[in-house]
C-alpha cells in the first residue's frame, strides 16, 4: 500500500519480493509490515526481505514489523530456521517490532491500526486490520471464517479487500463466496475486492459478479 506519508504491506507471504520486484516497487520504500496472523503463507516473506536489505539494497532506516502476540520470537525462529549463520549476526537496520492485541487501537507511524480477532486458529490470534492513512481506510480480514465483525469494520471504509478461500464447501475457519454474496449489502464499503482465492472459487469465475483479485492489480482510492 503506497500512501503520501506511508508505504506498507498487508502480509508477506513468500513470494512477496518478488511481487514487489514485478512491479516496480522498491522494498527499501517499506515503512511497515502488518501481519494478520503467523502461517507461512503470511508471513515466510520476511527472511528473503532481509536478505535483500543486507546484501542487494542495504537498508538503514528502522521498519515497523507488526503483528498479533508471537510476531518477534516466531519471526526471529524463520530466519533462524532459513538462514542460521546470518542470524547469529544483528540485522543492520533496527526492526521495530509491536505485538498488537485484538481491540486496541494502535498507532504505526502515520498509519492508525485496529486489529480484531477473526475466527482462524484454535489457539493463536488471527486478526483482521483495519487501516487508516492520509484520510482513507482499508479493512483487511485477514484469513478468517465468518464473524459479524466483518460487517462492523466494514463500516466507512473505502476498500474491503475480504479473503474468499471456497466455493461449496463450507468451514468456520475460511470464507466461501455464497456467504460473502449473501452479505455483500450489509457491507459499508466503498469497494469490495476477494482474495486468497481457491481453486473452488476460481473454477466458478463465470458466476461471480463480485471483483476478484488478480497478480498486477492496482486499486487507486
Amino acid at each position: 500500500m503506497t500512501a503520501p506519508s506511508a508505504r506498507f504491506l498487508l502480509d508477506c507471504g513468500a513470494t512477496a519480493l518478488q511481487a514487489l520486484k514485478r512491479e516496480g516497487l522498491a522494498a527499501n520504500d517499506l515503512d511497515a509490515i502488518f501481519l494478520s496472523h503467523l502461517h507461512g503463507d503470511h508471513f515466510a516473506g520476511l527472511p528473503f526481505l532481509f536478505l535483500t536489505w543486507i546484501f542487494e539494497t542495504p537498508r538503514h532506516r528502522p521498519l515497523a514489523l507488526v503483528g498479533p502476540p508471537g510476531t518477534e520470537a516466531r519471526v526471529k525462529e524463520l530466519y533462524r530456521a532459513m538462514y542460521k549463520d546470518l542470524a547469529a549476526r544483528p540485522l543492520p537496520f533496527v526492526l521495530r517490532c509491536t505485538e498488537v492485541q485484538p481491540g486496541v487501537r494502535t498507532p504505526i507511524g502515520r498509519v492508525d491500526l485496529l486489529p480484531f480477532r477473526v475466527p482462524h486458529q484454535e489457539t493463536e490470534i488471527s486478526l483482521g486490520l483495519r487501516v487508516q492513512v492520509d484520510g482513507r481506510t482499508i479493512l483487511y480480514s485477514g484469513d478468517t471464517g465468518w464473524t459479524e465483525e466483518l460487517v462492523v469494520q466494514s463500516q466507512g471504509t473505502d476498500l474491503f479487500i475480504c479473503e474468499c478461500c471456497f466455493y461449496e464447501t463450507r468451514v468456520d475457519f475460511h470464507l466461501d463466496y455464497p456467504r460473502i454474496a449473501a452479505n455483500h449489502h450489509r457491507f459499508g464499503c466503498r469497494r469490495l475486492i476477494l482474495t486468497h482465492l481457491g481453486s473452488e472459487v476460481l473454477a466458478h469465475r463465470a458466476e461471480i459478479t463480485l471483483e476478484l483479485a488478480h497478480e498486477g492489480l492496482v486499486v487507486e482510492l
